[in-house]
């Protein structure tokens, strides 16, 4: 018996690593099997995502993001098929949506602001270069007769073509110059090609418009010019007028003998300073937002829009939130009968869409057929949307009448949770209502509210749907290089120079963008620091 007890008194030995990891291993398998297999099937789509993504950017040569997007799924796969990092399980798939959706977002909205990307510079400067010569390519006068066979692939078209001379069968792209392939002939034509679909007479027949805009290069030599075949049955050779010089990164016009050179700006430029577009994206510093302060065209509207976008935020937070700070003190009289049907008619602006009221309001604010100057007042022709000075006002009175039942729903909220002890020990002071509520109620109150009109003035300061849909931004400015106009605000404006007009300038737009975050996280710092202030005075 006492042989027996030391035995089992004796310390259990240490387990090795082998041993725990396989007490880890019956562990899991003894644990719930479908948790399990659902982590295992939603990293798998995880992995096969960034599989395809791998090939893509891998075709594409980005070297930098493909790195990123391996080591993010390696570090995934780690943390979810480990045990012990149990909060990582938690925060990855929220920092991954944040830096995908927010942090990736404002880095390249930075990067653009610094680049000339837009209208005319907006690729690369081979895509440049292959598009500048074929847009001025001629048909040679002696060309050969190439017998074309159109095929497709995964959306792609691509011509196969019969080397007239050799009777070699070639196969082209629009980005793919032509190359030896084996293929089954017909006829001594080319007609099919492994992995590639050929299109019959009828289906070539419904894709006119595709095959006239198809430009397959000859060569990887861009001045031997390409092969078209608009009808889908024989090709050309189509040389440019353009020729490019590799070595002194020139383009000559054979026709008139001007030369172009790249000058840096992303487009080649002759000596008169003519260039010829397309361009290509390029970095160009602090270009744009020289431009912004210094062109005249661009400053004279742009110190308007913001002084206006100022003002409009500013009135807008201002007007909303004393209107709906006087109603909810007057509801919250518990005197007043029917008090909550009357709250309920004031929040029904709230209750509808917002860009759904703005055309309303513009509707009914027409000058030639709206209904408030046809019914209210007798037929008047008031420009309430055309005039420069009433566009203005009638911008914040329709915002006055979306916005208050915001204001007067968190004023309201605030109100009722001021102790009604503090106002019966200010009455037993001798205060009157008005100091009640102005050394009481208000900066009590305004703890409360202060961040919420921080946020409301952000949002005004950038209450695109408002100002597109009311007034879109006009009545226009005269003799300015943007489509802006009096009503615009800054985020509007941003708007329309990267998207409306015939020029799109995503670069300059990029910049306003950056100039707007400035002055909002600026303005939300100082604030802030305001609120807190106000809390510890309080």
């Amino acid at each position: 018996m006492t042989d027996t007890a030391e035995k089992t008194a004796e310390p259990t030995a240490p387990l090795t690593g082998r041993q725990r990891q396989a007490a880890r291993i019956a562990e899991a398998a003894s644990g719930p099997i479908g948790w399990m297999l659902l982590k295992i099937l939603l990293l798998a789509i995880v992995d096969a995502i960034a599989l395809y993504a791998a090939f893509v950017l891998f075709g594409q040569q980005e070297w930098l993001v493909l790195g990123l997007v391996v080591a993010v799924t390696v570090v995934v796969n780690w943390i979810y098929f480990s045990r012990r990092r149990v909060p990582a399980k938690y925060l990855t798939p929220g920092i991954i949506f944040l830096v995908v959706f927010q942090v990736f977002t404002l880095l390249y909205t930075g990067y653009i602001g610094f680049t000339n990307y837009g209208t005319g510079h907006n690729g690369t400067k081979d895509q440049a270069i292959s598009s500048l010569l074929a847009s001025a390519q001629e048909r040679v006068e002696d060309s050969a007769t190439y017998p074309v066979t159109v095929v497709e692939q995964f959306g792609t078209y691509g011509l196969l073509v019969t080397d007239p001379d050799s009777g070699d069968a070639l196969l082209g792209t629009g980005e793919q110059p032509l190359q030896e392939v084996d293929a089954e002939f017909e006829g001594g034509r080319a007609v099919s090609v492994d992995g590639w679909t050929t299109l019959q007479l009828a289906q070539v027949f419904t894709l006119s418009e595709e095959l006239e805009e198809l430009s397959v290069p000859f060569s990887d030599d861009p001045n031997d010019g390409s092969l078209r075949a608009p009808d889908g049955q024989s090709g050309y050779l189509y040389v440019s007028t353009l020729e490019y010089d590799a070595a002194a990164d020139t383009i000559t016009d054979t026709a008139t003998g001007t030369v172009y050179a790249d000058t840096g700006e992303g487009a080649f430029t002759s000596d008169a300073g003519e260039q010829l577009l397309p361009g290509w994206q390029t970095t160009v510093g602090f270009d744009n937002f020289v431009r912004a302060v210094s062109d005249e065209s661009i400053r004279g509207p742009l110190i308007s829009v913001t002084v206006w976008t100022f003002v409009f935020a500013v009135l807008s937070v201002a007007t909303t939130f004393f209107l709906g700070l006087l109603l909810a003190l007057v509801f919250n009289n518990t005197r007043m009968r029917f008090r909550n049907g009357y709250r309920i008619i004031l929040i029904l602006p709230y209750a509808f869409p917002a860009f759904l009221s703005a055309l309303v309001w513009a509707g009914m604010m027409n000058e030639s057929f709206g209904f408030i100057n046809q019914v209210i007042f007798g037929g008047a022709d008031i420009p309430w949307l055309t005039d420069p000075t009433l566009a203005k006002v009638s911008v914040l009175l329709v915002n006055l009448w979306l916005g208050f039942p915001y204001m007067f729903l968190v004023c309201m909220g605030a109100l009722q949770g001021i102790p009604e002890d503090v106002n019966e020990a200010a009455v037993m002071d001798g205060a009157n209502p008005w100091q009640i509520f102005r050394r009481i109620k208000l900066p009590l109150l305004l703890v409360t509210v202060a961040p919420l009109l921080i946020s409301s003035f952000a949002f005004n300061f950038n209450n695109f749907n408002l100002i597109y849909m009311l007034t879109k931004g006009g009545p226009r400015f005269d003799d300015v290089s943007i489509p802006v106009g009096h009503t615009d605000i800054l985020i509007s404006m941003v708007y329309k120079v990267a998207f409306t007009g015939q020029t799109r300038d995503y670069g300059l737009a990029s910049a306003f963008t950056i100039l707007i975050f400035i002055v909002v996280a600026t303005i939300s710092i100082i604030s802030f620091r305001k609120t807190k202030a106000l809390e510890e005075l309080n």
